[in-house]
């Protein structure tokens, strides 16, 4: 191979805004702005890695700087002095910084300092400050003043993949553009296209694998179509890009989930066993078991979501999918989709993936065969029903009975023995009961509890069975509380008389 080769990634980057793919917004967005002259201070792009968020900083940098018009332009030649030095990242006036190796406050400092000056050869000096995230909260506060007001002759562009990480203070000094994941289709198109300027056979089935496995980043899909074609020697098929993503082909995926939901465990465990012998990454097979689920349980009937003409799986194997389903319900799809989230950090952690793998298989076949709640009530309730013993006659509850109160005395009687304690205790110690009849208490408080009043009317009428009224006296009647009668009839018990003539200065300090 030629020492010099240069990746896919690299030789195939985008240029200008017309080979950008899959980001048509951000491409129109930009050469409106452009051609109408409404050229922004500072841009932040943002994005997951590998959707071109570098390539548009330099492409934007080409545009403002291209010899090939009088002014900015949204199509920029790539022939000039400064396309190909900025191409090359060799111009003088565009500064591409690396923002993980240059985090410090100094580093900002020096950056600005020489933002002061005129640029050399182009029409703006553009700094492109790629993972800004990673800059010190220092370096973003310097950075502040020259971003909101940088000099005219001053672009600043911004790129990240965590835009979480920067501060509110930066992100509303720039105008901000998402770069979204670049469409399986828009993909599949784009590798086509260079399997034919490489002169390579690539398959369709080869493509939509590589297609999917980038997860929609252009990068990522052709360092693996670059590492699919070193395999093969320029042959890329299905089957060798299995092996190299040490997949589990879809189809043989589909067959092992409708073994799993048979219910034949040996069986299941069999077929795991012959997938990890043919060399396929459990974990890659777990999440290729999740994405099955996903898919069956959009197309199960229940949903109603109509034909899924966009899921990874062919004609026929949806058909295969909906004869499963048939057989299933929503309620199961959705309890081995928990268990099998719950069990990706298992196999991250686990010392052995395959025994972690076989328990996981088990612990799926025994909660596919649970019955849903539905069934169990309804279940519960026919048992109940058949079971059900012959209806004994209902009895009415006898009614509560009712306590007679008509003096002082039967109502401290009544609060005791029904262990009313702290009622009983303001009572007694606390209440001059000047008048009490059935239906009526006149009394003095001496400590004036505003809740006593209410706390006694509400017992008494559960306890009596009628209402009472109660009227409180404002000024003391010179009538002694339970305790304080009590007090005296132990006083003038003879026995309790001697009893304090033996000890000198003896008194009662309490009744109970």
């Amino acid at each position: 191979m030629d020492s010099n080769y240069t990746v896919l990634a690299r030789k195939y980057r985008s240029q200008d805004f017309k080979s950008l793919i899959g980001q048509d917004v951000l491409v129109k967005t930009l050469t409106t702005a452009i051609n109408t002259g409404r050229i922004a201070h500072a841009y932040i792009f943002t994005g997951i890695r590998g959707t071109g968020k570098t390539s548009t900083a330099r492409i934007l940098a080409k545009a403002l700087n291209c010899l090939s018009s009088d002014g900015p332009t949204a199509e920029p030649c790539g022939v000039c002095e400064n396309c190909r030095a900025i191409a090359a990242g060799q111009h003088i006036d565009v500064m591409e910084i690396d923002a993980a190796s240059h985090t410090g406050v100094d580093n900002m400092r020096d950056i600005l300092d020489a933002a002061q000056y005129r640029p050399t050869n182009g029409r703006y000096k553009v700094y492109i400050i790629d993972e800004v995230h990673m800059l010190s909260t220092s370096a973003f506060n310097a950075l502040l003043k020259t971003l909101e007001e940088p000099p005219a002759h001053v672009i600043f562009i911004l790129a990240t993949t965590e835009i979480r990480k920067v501060p509110v203070t930066i992100l509303s000094r720039c105008q901000r553009f998402d770069l979204v994941r670049v469409p399986v289709e828009t993909l599949k198109k784009h590798f086509a296209w260079i399997a034919e300027q490489e002169k390579i056979e690539l398959s369709d089935a080869a493509n939509e694998l590589l297609a999917r496995a980038a997860d929609g980043s252009v990068r990522d899909g052709l360092s693996l179509l670059d590492q699919a074609i070193a395999q093969t020697g320029g042959h890329v098929d299905e089957k060798s890009v299995l092996d190299m993503l040490k997949r589990a082909d879809r189809g043989v995926v589909v067959n092992f989930m409708e073994t799993l939901l048979s219910g034949d465990t040996a069986a299941a465990l069999q077929k795991a066993d012959e997938i990890y012998t043919n060399g396929a990454d459990l974990a890659m097979l777990l999440t290729d078991m999740m994405e099955w689920t996903h898919w069956a349980t959009r197309m199960h009937p229940a949903i109603h979501a109509g034909e899924v003409v966009n899921s990874p799986y062919t004609a026929d194997q949806r058909e295969q999918i909906k004869k499963i389903n048939t057989k299933i319900s929503l309620n199961t799809l959705s309890r081995i989709w928990q268990v099998m989230v719950a069990a990706v950090p298992e196999m991250q952690a686990s010392g052995n993936q395959k025994q972690c793998f076989d328990m996981l298989i088990v612990r799926l076949m025994h909660i596919a065969d649970m019955p849903s709640v539905n069934e169990i009530l309804k279940k519960q309730q026919t048992r109940e029903t058949s079971s059900a013993a012959p209806v004994k006659p209902t009895v009415a509850p006898q009614a509560q009975k009712t306590v007679s109160i008509n003096s002082a005395d039967d109502l401290a009687k009544a609060l005791q023995e029904s262990k009313e304690i702290l009622l009983y205790s303001y009572y007694t110690s606390n209440i001059e009961v000047v008048e009490i009849i059935d239906g009526t208490l006149k009394y003095f408080d001496r400590r004036g509890d505003a809740d006593f009043a209410h706390k006694m009317a509400a017992w008494l009428k559960d306890k009596t069975g009628h209402e009472w009224s109660l009227e409180k006296m404002q000024e003391s009647q010179n009538t002694h509380t339970i305790t304080e009668q009590k007090k005296e009839e132990l006083e003038a018990d003879p026995l309790v008389a001697s009893a304090m003539d033996l000890f000198a200065d003896a008194e009662i300090v309490g009744v109970k």
